[in-house]
C-alpha cells in the first residue's frame, strides 16, 4: 500500500443564480458585439468554446460548422457552467431541458437581430 496521501477535492461547486445571471450577461454582450461589429473582430479573440456558444445563441449554423461544434456539443458542454457538474450531468440525461429553456430566455432578452 502506498504512503501516499489520499486527495480530496472537496464538495463540488454548484453554480448560483448570481452565476448565472453573470454568464447571460457576458453572453448577451458578445452576442450583441457580433451583431454590431460581424465576427471578424471578436472570433479570434475569445476561446473557441466561448465563439460556439455565441454562435448557437444566435442561430449561425455556419461558425458552428467551422468549428465542428453543433447545438449537442454546445449545449451539453454549457450545462455543467450553468448547473455544475452533477447538475449538468443530471440535465443532460433528461435531454438537456433546462440548459435549453435558460438558453431561450436568454434569447428573448437578446431580441431579434
Amino acid at each position: 500500500m502506498s504512503d501516499a496521501k489520499r486527495i480530496t477535492w472537496g464538495k463540488p461547486r454548484r453554480p448560483t443564480d448570481a452565476d448565472r445571471a453573470a454568464l447571460r450577461d457576458d453572453l448577451l454582450t458578445k452576442a450583441r458585439a457580433v451583431r454590431a461589429d460581424g465576427w471578424a473582430p471578436h472570433r479570434t479573440t475569445w476561446p473557441t468554446g466561448q465563439t460556439a456558444v455565441v454562435a448557437y445563441l444566435l442561430g449561425d449554423t455556419e461558425i458552428l460548422t467551422d468549428l465542428e461544434e453543433n447545438d449537442a456539443t454546445v449545449l451539453s458542454r454549457f450545462a455543467a457552467d450553468l448547473f455544475g457538474f452533477a447538475g449538468g450531468r443530471k440535465d443532460n440525461e433528461k435531454g438537456l431541458v433546462e440548459t435549453q429553456a435558460w438558453f431561450d430566455t436568454v434569447r428573448k432578452a437578446l431580441g431579434p437581430a
